[in-house]
């Protein structure tokens, strides 16, 4: 791991730390079943937040599995991972805000978001 990769792990950590600190704002603050807008601004909130949460836990992953070296494209396919769990997150909340989610839909959802996942990764 070298200095590069501390520094995005630090950067992605205070975005983390932001996106968070919006969220508890949003959900303090506003009440989202009166408005659509508080919705769908703390549904993107909560998924940007869920996903720059994730993306360091997944490159550490990635860099541990491959014996504690960090290969060309392993914040890519992190950074594209954790994007896709942010999806996921927020059209859940924008589904549950508008009392649409339900089980079939929400596998169809996380199905969709592996095969994207699937589809990328077999590619290269």
């Amino acid at each position: 791991m070298n200095s590069a990769d501390r520094l995005a792990n630090v950067g992605l950590l205070a975005l983390c730390l932001a996106a968070w600190a919006g969220v508890v704002a949003v959900l303090v603050g506003f009440d989202p079943r009166t408005n659509a807008q508080v919705l769908l601004a703390g549904a993107l909130l909560l998924g940007v937040a869920v996903a720059a949460t994730v993306a360091p836990v997944l490159w550490l992953a990635g860099f541990a599995r491959q014996g504690h070296i960090a290969y060309r494209g392993d914040w890519w396919r992190a950074s594209r991972r954790a994007a896709l769990v942010g999806m996921v997150v927020a059209i859940f909340v924008v589904l549950r805000g508008e009392d649409a989610l339900n089980l079939p839909l929400a596998l169809f959802v996380v199905a969709m978001a592996a095969l994207v996942e699937l589809t990328l990764s077999l590619r290269q």
